[in-house]
């Protein structure tokens, strides 16, 4: 029971309990055990046969704590210590030594705060697991014992029998995972946390069950519905002018995790009212200022965003100004940060606040050449409260006019932007699909695409290098859309998707294995990753990269085509074959069109006539079975270009969508140039037979 500390040591003025209990003789036929005993129900332990021979040849030594029975189906007295002792006399009782009329004595406790110490106080002859301490809590309240009077029993703080209470409110599976190691105390109090019980359920029968425990599941469940005191907003409102606006704080009950903001639209107005103060600085001196705690405003589009500037931008003299203008700003920022620290002087704070600002202006100003910044976006931002983003109006195109007496031949020309290459990656095929089936469809393709590069090291080690060096070496932070890779530590978990077992079902198994392999080591993650042997390192990253691929396309007006060229290389690279491992099943053919459905039939060569008359479900089982009996799946799943037969004259080679899609409108059409996927992963064009 080392969970169970109090928060304070008792006073010392406080006087010590005296209390004489009084013995009393009970029948042994008129005793059982109470359903609050931590070991209620438990067999007997190897020991109890040596414990009855003892009590055979001494008596009873030491005295049980009862309290008296309740309603019909207990005993008179039931034991609330003494366990072990009953079930040695138990095994008296069958061997003919005793009878139900031999006394037994006892302490009979009739106080509830009494009965509650006697549980957990006196109980010492085997070690307690916590998940005892957890149930015999909740038999407790089921008893109606209130918090207040188990913790003044028990001599703890409210506050450690209320997160008691709370785990005791968790699935029978839980507490049963716990006590078996399958789950840690950490793992209990994180599981307690949701508040969809049926979630709490799934996950403890994953972890009884050794499928490990998923802490991600609720870390991101938790991160993306709670607004924390670690919120961007929280840098420029101070937790007293949160509260002194109405704005409600709710403390994590097991005190691991930061506060929760119950209202975060309080907080957005708060942010909103002092960072406007702080714009109004600027407005006054011409500029247009917008403030916002959401999404950017859009802006006009004849304005030119600045930001920083990169050595060989600017000749030598001006970058040495603009860097000089840099090192003020950073220096302002770092006194902006510091200022706010001091709740006590929100003033000082904004009026260094207004001396970062203006030191950004003359930083961006000069480094664009003097241009006059005429407008900012100003949003939040952990650090110094607020984040500015500069905007000056575009330069007009002039025409060279050599009779200008401009001399220009001090500011050498820019060179020109450097372009890199990109492979040709498959056009979606948009035509009568609506955005919920392409989402559909770029999610079984993305976790296709991450079983392949889970199963192929090289290349996962190939992508991760890519990624790293956009952003470290040619600095381009790029967005979700524009990156098939998202090298942020976040896995592919979209909302409204599932994990198909066989693909990325089977990287996270792999991952929750490794997870627990960490666990048994006993080392730092740094230590046991470095002891891992080669092939075993390699395996690791491949599936922790594969894991953060993202390809999921919302909506058809959303085609990232970067990320697609991207994941044509990576598919090229690593082989990838989704029939390999799975084809379509009925979660995935189900938003398909009876249209669409045919269609399939037809291009994979197993359009029947019988399949008119069947009923949407029916024909969703059907398409289903035809596919894993070929092991076929649609082209839409793969991310390799299309490969044109030598057959197709040049005009169908060119023809597009059209020369692609099965004609559904015409029965007699058998289907021509329907995609085929190879064994080898490859969509090939087929060509029509002749009718």
């Amino acid at each position: 029971m080392t969970d169970l500390v109090p928060d304070t040591a008792p006073a010392a003025s406080a006087p010590a309990v005296v209390f004489t209990p009084v013995e009393r003789i009970v029948r042994l036929g008129d005793l059982g055990i109470a359903r609050e005993n931590l070991r209620h129900g438990e067999p007997p332990d190897d020991d109890i046969p040596t414990l009855a021979a003892t009590m055979k040849a001494a008596g009873q030594l030491q005295p049980v704590t009862v309290r008296p029975g309740r309603g019909r189906k207990e005993q008179p007295f039931m034991a609330l210590d003494g366990r072990r002792r009953r079930l040695a006399l138990a095994l008296l009782l069958e061997a003919g030594d005793i009878d139900e009329d031999y006394p037994v004595r006892a302490y009979v406790e009739t106080d509830p705060a009494r009965q509650a110490a006697a549980v957990l106080l006196t109980n010492t002859a085997v070690p307690v697991h916590v998940a005892d301490v957890i149930a015999a809590i909740g038999r407790m309240l089921k008893s109606r014992l209130t918090v207040q009077v188990i913790a003044r029993a028990l001599g703890y703080a409210e506050i450690e029998i209320k997160r008691l209470a709370a785990l005791s409110g968790l699935p029978s599976a839980a507490i049963v995972a716990l006590k078996s190691g399958r789950m840690t105390l950490k793992q209990a109090k994180l599981l307690a946390r949701l508040p969809d019980k049926a979630e709490q359920e799934e996950l403890a029968e994953a972890a009884l069950d050794g499928h490990g425990f998923q802490d991600w599941r609720i870390i991101e469940r938790l991160d993306d519905a709670r607004v924390t005191v670690r919120d961007r907003r929280c840098a420029l409102v101070d937790p007293r002018a949160y509260g002194a606006a109405g704005g409600r704080t709710e403390a994590d009950l097991f005190g691991e995790l930061v506060p929760v903001l119950l209202d975060p639209d309080i907080l957005t107005e708060v942010w909103t009212r002092r960072a406007r103060g702080i714009a109004a600085v600027f407005e006054a001196e011409g500029i247009a200022v917008h403030v916002t705690a959401g999404p950017e405003p859009e802006l006009p589009d004849d304005l030119e965003a600045l930001g920083y500037v990169y050595g060989g931008a600017l000749p030598a003299e001006e970058m040495a100004r603009y860097r000089a203008q840099r090192e003020v700003y950073n220096a302002r920022v770092e006194a902006a940060r510091l200022a706010l620290t001091n709740i006590d002087q929100p003033d000082l704070a904004d009026l260094a606040i207004v001396d970062m600002i203006h030191a950004r202006i003359a930083s961006d100003q000069t480094g664009c050449g003097g241009r006059v910044v005429t407008t900012m976006v100003m949003w939040p931002s952990p650090e110094a409260g607020v984040e500015v983003r500069c905007y000056t109006p575009q330069e007009p195109e002039i025409e060279e006019d050599e009779t200008v007496g401009h001399d220009t031949t001090d500011r050498p020309p820019a060179p020109p932007a450097y372009v890199p290459p990109e492979v040709e990656a498959p056009e979606p095929d948009t035509e009568g699909v609506n955005h919920a089936l392409h989402g559909v469809r770029t999610d079984v393709a993305t976790r296709g695409l991450i079983r392949a590069l889970a199963d192929d090291p090289a290349a996962a080690l190939t992508a991760l290098i890519a990624r790293l060096f956009n952003l470290v070496v040619r600095r381009n932070h790029v967005a979700r859309s524009d990156s098939a890779l998202a090298i942020l530590a976040t896995g592919f978990d979209p909302a409204g998707g599932r994990v198909i077992e066989a693909l990325d079902g089977d990287v996270r198994r792999r991952l929750d294995d490794r997870r627990v392999d960490w666990q048994a080591s006993g080392e730092t993650v740094i230590a046991w990753v470095h002891g891992l042997p080669h092939g075993e390192k390699m395996g690791l990253l491949a599936e922790l990269t594969a894991i953060s691929l993202d390809l999921r396309e919302e909506r058809t007006t959303l085609i990232r085509h970067h990320a697609r060229t991207e994941a044509a290389e990576l598919a090229a690279l690593c082989h990838a074959d989704i029939t390999l491992h799975w084809t379509p099943d009925a979660p995935f053919l189900q938003p398909h069109s009876k249209g669409l459905l045919m269609g399939m039939l037809q291009t994979m060569g197993a359009d029947d006539e019988r399949t008119k008359s069947l009923k949407k479900v029916e024909l969703v089982d059907w398409v289903a079975e035809q596919a894993a009996s070929r092991t076929w799946a649609p082209a839409s799943l793969s991310w390799t270009a299309a490969v044109v037969d030598d057959d197709l004259d040049e005009g169908d080679a060119q023809g597009g969508d059209d020369a692609r899609r099965p004609n559904l409108d015409d029965e007699d059409d058998p289907g021509s140039g329907a995609f085929v996927v190879t064994p080898e992963g490859k969509a090939a064009l087929e060509s029509a037979e002749a009718a």
